[in-house]
């Protein structure tokens, strides 16, 4: 019977695997630059999530059966302003920023999957299940991830819990091959001193320097585990260091094309990758980033009219029943405030104008405000209803917009009425309210 480990036409020999790039030195590097890189993604990932409210009630909670996963929950806070749109846009762009390194990484120890026997002991099986999960968990999070930034829905499901999910799986995979693999890593980074100095034409003394570290991991390893470093190994076109260069310049190019959506100014001409990217959208007060028109979410503009549309709000004494001219005739407020969404993209500060939420508290018998529950007339969609939590409703910032920038708020983007919160993302905004329920949720 033929050892598949021997002939080298299958992926499962070490010598199917030609290139001298391949190395401990070369994965170390890539390692300890994710290790850091994936932990703020995580991190930034888990604020997004308390962003939304989970646990205020089903209404922003689409995520079923967390139990334990939910322990880090707490209120999101409303200030500073610009907390939502720094945090997710750290986690997104960081996200895109590591897609080079974390294909570099798979492909530089891509010859270790295809290793066999697949399982030598129940510790080694342990170790390769981890291995599938890390690799797996990392595809399918940084793919639902791009595709969402896209805002292409073509996975089963809703996002949020995919990805909640996906992430936790992930995590506990990343954790425990970063407690296995570090040390060696730093081990391997010890010769960088040395590499530094290393000019092309000695790749070779690289390579045997590598080799000797590689089989020392093997040792711990295990004996008759693949290596990294090709005992076959092709002619070389570019070093680890202009590899490693390579990865760093591809990083660099899809930071400067999508940190632009949310830090804005001058910046956002060069979003080229993002959907919002690229300049301001037309002009005036209304020139300003939508993720959906008034014509995709369905909003007839008879229904928004002043002879058809009112607000209704309820509480603890009842029910009101207010037009826009009866808003008007409310003590009014202004707020600058940005808009920042889960996709990455945020807006500049506009000048909103409007009631204060506290204050529609007021007319239904609340002098503490309390949570409430926001309707919009869009019929359909994940967010069309959504939840605040009272320290949201509280803030004197949060409003019932009325007006943007000096203006009545177009239709696109909320007219008649919407919701602005400070530091909330962007799908709490609401548009096109129609009803607000306050009370505990």
């Amino acid at each position: 019977m033929r050892d598949l480990r021997l002939d080298r036409r299958f992926p499962s020999s070490p010598r199917f695997w030609r290139s001298s790039v391949r190395g401990p030195w070369f994965t170390s590097v890539l390692g300890i630059v994710l290790l850091g890189g994936i932990t703020v993604l995580f991190v930034t990932g888990l604020l997004s999530y308390a962003a939304y409210n989970p646990g205020l009630s089903p209404v922003n909670d689409q995520t079923p059966d967390k139990g334990i996963l939910g322990f880090y929950l707490f209120s999101w806070p409303t200030g500073p302003v610009w907390l939502y749109r720094f945090t997710q846009g750290t986690h997104v762009t960081l996200g895109i920023t590591l897609v080079p390194v974390l294909l570099a990484k798979l492909w530089s120890v891509v010859p270790r999957l295809f290793a066999l026997p697949p399982a030598r002991s129940l510790a080694h099986a342990l170790e390769r299940i981890s291995l599938l999960l890390l690799v797996g968990g990392a595809l399918f999070e940084f793919t639902t991830g791009v595709l969402n930034i896209q805002l292409d829905y073509v996975f089963p499901g809703s996002f949020y819990p995919l990805h909640f999910y996906g992430a936790w799986v992930f995590f506990a995979a990343f954790v425990a091959h970063a407690v296995l693999k570090t040390p060696a890593a730093l081990r391997n980074l010890r010769g960088l001193r040395d590499g530094e100095n290393e000019d092309e034409d000695e790749n070779e003394k690289e390579n045997e320097k590598e080799t000797e570290d590689e089989n020392e991991d093997r040792k711990e390893q295990g004996a008759g585990e693949s290596g990294l470093v090709a005992p076959d190994p092709a002619e070389p076109t570019v070093s680890r260091r202009g590899a490693l260069e390579l990865v760093g310049g591809g990083s660099l190019l899809l930071f400067a094309t999508t940190v632009g959506q949310s830090v804005g100014g001058p910046l956002r001409e060069t979003a080229l990758l993002a959907p919002h990217g690229g300049g301001e959208p037309g002009g005036g007060p209304g020139g300003f980033q939508i993720n959906k028109t008034a014509v995709h979410a369905g909003i007839d503009a008879r229904e928004t009219s002043g002879d058809a549309w009112r607000l209704v709000v309820s509480g603890r004494t009842g029910q009101v029943r207010l037009s826009r001219a009866d808003l008007l005739a409310l003590p009014l407020h202004s707020s600058s405030l940005p808009i920042a969404c889960v996709e990455g993209w945020s807006t500049a500060d506009q000048w909103w104008r409007g009631v204060r939420l506290r204050d529609l508290a007021v007319l239904v018998g609340y002098d503490d405000p309390p949570d409430v529950l926001v309707e919009s007339l869009q019929r359909h969609g994940a967010f069309r209803r959504a939840a605040l939590r009272a320290n949201q409703v509280g803030d004197p910032l949060s409003l019932l917009a009325l007006f943007v920038n000096g203006e009545d708020l177009t239709h696109d983007h909320g007219y008649p009425a919407r919701i602005i919160v400070p530091a909330a993302p962007g799908v709490l905004n609401t548009k096109w309210v129609a009803r607000m329920t306050f009370g505990d949720l």
